[in-house]
């Protein structure tokens, strides 16, 4: 060969080298610069009910500065960002009061919804105030709940949200388990009790999980995120009964958002 050839070879080469870089930095630059529109949808899971710093125009929906949708919105700088989870939140509540800001430009959107629906928070208070028998009964009742009624409810939502924005990628969330079973707990429930809560946490998530998959929709699952952070634990991100506010009882601190919820959310994203 030539010794011109192989220079201009070379050359070639090397320039191709050159734009195959630059060409694959300005396309990750372009992506990274896409316009992205996201939607945060759900309940006191995902407005940040724990985690303190409510924006007071929020009212009663506690939407919080600490919730992962922000922080995750903050991290990435959307082109736009709405925000209407909503603590207390049913689904009826997610389908009649939350998807206004849903469109055909819609690229994300995040929900969590299904506890309320489930009893949560009567499932909590049974098992507080009332025996150990009582406690698994009210569990039991609940789980039952999830088998018949919680996935048509689910549907109504899932549906919802694909008819206003089919082009979404959405991303369904679930729940931590409460408790770590064996730890450092010295009162309150008994073991059987809290291992009846987190079962019951783990029949809910399998549910939802196994919808969002029928709707083509991503599932977070917290769980591995939570884990050895559970109530018991000894760096706890969830509050246990929390008298001064006993509206954040069994919810996520701030550090539950951070470290729990928010790379649960973008693992997926």
């Amino acid at each position: 060969m030539k010794l011109s050839r192989i220079t201009a070879l070379s050359s070639s080469l090397l320039l191709g080298a050159v734009l195959a870089l630059t060409g694959a930095g300005q396309a990750q630059a372009a992506e990274s610069a896409a316009p992205l529109d996201y939607v945060a949808l759900g309940d006191s899971y995902s407005s940040g009910v724990g985690a303190g710093s409510y924006d007071s125009a929020s009212g009663d929906c506690k939407r919080s500065s600490k919730a992962f949708p922000r922080l995750w919105a903050a991290a990435n700088a959307p082109s736009s960002f709405s925000f209407t989870a909503c603590s207390g939140a049913i689904t009826s509540d997610v389908t009649g009061r939350q998807l206004g800001p849903l469109n055909a430009s819609t690229d994300l959107v995040s929900v969590s919804v299904g506890g309320n629906d489930a009893g949560f928070a009567d499932v909590m208070t049974t098992c507080i105030l009332q025996s150990e028998a009582n406690c698994i009964n009210r569990v039991n009742t609940a789980k039952a709940f999830v088998d018949s009624t919680l996935p048509g409810r689910l549907d109504s939502v899932y549906n919802a949200i694909s008819g206003r924005a089919p082009a979404a990628q959405v991303v369904v969330l679930g729940y931590p388990r409460f408790y770590k079973l064996g730890g450092g707990c010295l009162a309150g429930l008994s073991e059987n009790e809290r291992a009846a809560i987190n079962n019951a946490a783990d029949h809910l998530n399998t549910a939802i999980a196994k919808r969002a998959a029928n709707h083509g929709f991503d599932f977070a699952d917290v769980v591995p995120y939570f884990t050895n952070h559970e109530i018991c634990s000894s760096a706890s991100w969830l509050h246990s009964v929390n008298w001064l506010n006993i509206g954040e009882s069994y919810h996520p601190t701030a550090n539950g958002q951070s470290g729990g919820y928010l790379p649960a959310f973008r693992a997926k994203v």
